[in-house]
């Protein structure tokens, strides 16, 4: 169950990134998986829900998107979708794909990604922090 070693990587990312931000509360979560990636969406937002409890990432919702394989040919130009199904071979290692025009070998460019694309998260009042400067002239 790889998905909870992901899933781990991206809570820890995640408080990293609070921490220096000085938040105290993450609302909202989405991460985006391509196709090729071999995750399973349910396990990696089960494995987010057990592994947030008792954090600031707790209440927040893990928004997860599927991102489609893209295929270039570098050759002719050719652009595609490639859609495994669950039953293929993509699974476990990625057959060298051939450009149905010209034969050249097609580029992967889309679809084996994980990344955390947006966060939304509580941070700090600007209206709460004084300069020195300010604080000065409140004190007099």
């Amino acid at each position: 169950m790889h998905e909870f070693t992901v899933a781990s990587l991206i809570v820890d990312a995640l408080l990293d990134l609070a921490k220096k931000q000085g938040s105290d509360q993450v609302i909202e979560v989405h991460l985006k998986i391509g196709k090729l990636r071999s995750l399973s969406r349910e396990q990696v937002q089960f494995s987010y829900e057990i592994l947030t409890k008792g954090s600031i990432l707790e209440a927040s919702k893990l928004i997860i998107e599927e991102v489609s394989a893209n295929v270039h040919c570098s050759k002719c130009g050719y652009d595609s979708k490639l859609n495994p199904d669950d039953d293929s071979p993509y699974h476990f290692a990625l057959p060298s794909l051939t450009c149905p025009r010209c034969k050249a070998t097609l580029q992967i460019i889309g679809g084996d990604e994980c990344i955390i694309s947006k966060v939304k998260m509580v941070l700090p009042s600007k209206r709460n922090e004084r300069s020195p400067e300010q604080t000065v002239k409140a004190n007099k």
